[in-house]
């Protein structure tokens, strides 16, 4: 019976090691890679990422990674917020919106903003923030905190009477610990959708 692939835990594997290598890798690392033990599974796998659009063959038969498999968007110049003014459509470069937002992707985590206490801070209910795990905050900082046994998220700030979670939005209290704090990381981008 011939074994079924996870095709997205390989896809998974295969981005990271193109993020940190930023190359495809060979033959060889596959094997290492993917748990694999011969060649031809190896070759089965790339004839799937390929028919899948992740991967694609160069004129010199070498594999390339596609836009589908780095998450590559055009960054195609600057835009006037201010007053209009003339602008060319000329590609600047190409960004991975992951490689932008996230500085240690094996510490970082997405979570959907539920409740308006932070929207004067420019975060939305149906936000996705992303939020970095393992560094301690500083004050002013946006954090995602257990408070008491209940997630939220606030800023974070420190004053004489010890730490304090401030709200965005003037219709909300502080919030002060009274019997324990955990920080689960620090608020690091926000993604919003329009629809």
């Amino acid at each position: 019976m011939p074994r079924t692939v996870d095709l997205k835990e390989k896809i998974k594997e295969l981005r990271s090691f193109v993020r940190s290598e930023r190359r495809v890798p060979t033959y060889r690392e596959m094997l290492t890679l993917f748990g694999y033990r011969s060649t031809n599974s190896v070759a089965g796998l790339i004839r799937k990422l390929v028919e899948a659009g992740f991967l694609l063959r160069d004129a010199g038969g070498r594999l390339v990674a596609t836009d589908k498999l780095t998450g590559s968007v055009r960054m195609l110049g600057f835009v006037q917020a201010g007053f209009p003014s003339p602008a060319e459509e000329q590609e600047a470069d190409t960004l991975s919106l992951d490689e932008y937002m996230i500085r240690r992707p094996e510490s970082t985590f997405m979570l959907t903003v539920n409740g308006d206490s932070m929207i004067d801070a420019g975060i939305q209910p149906g936000d996705i923030v992303l939020v970095e795990k393992g560094e301690a905050p500083r004050s002013g900082q946006i954090v995602v905190a257990q408070v008491d046994g209940d997630w939220t998220l606030k800023y974070y700030v420190k004053d004489r009477a010890g730490v304090r979670l401030d709200p965005a939005n003037r219709n909300y209290r502080f919030i002060r610990p009274r019997q324990s704090l955990v920080i689960g990381g620090i608020v690091r981008g926000v993604i919003r959708r329009y629809e």
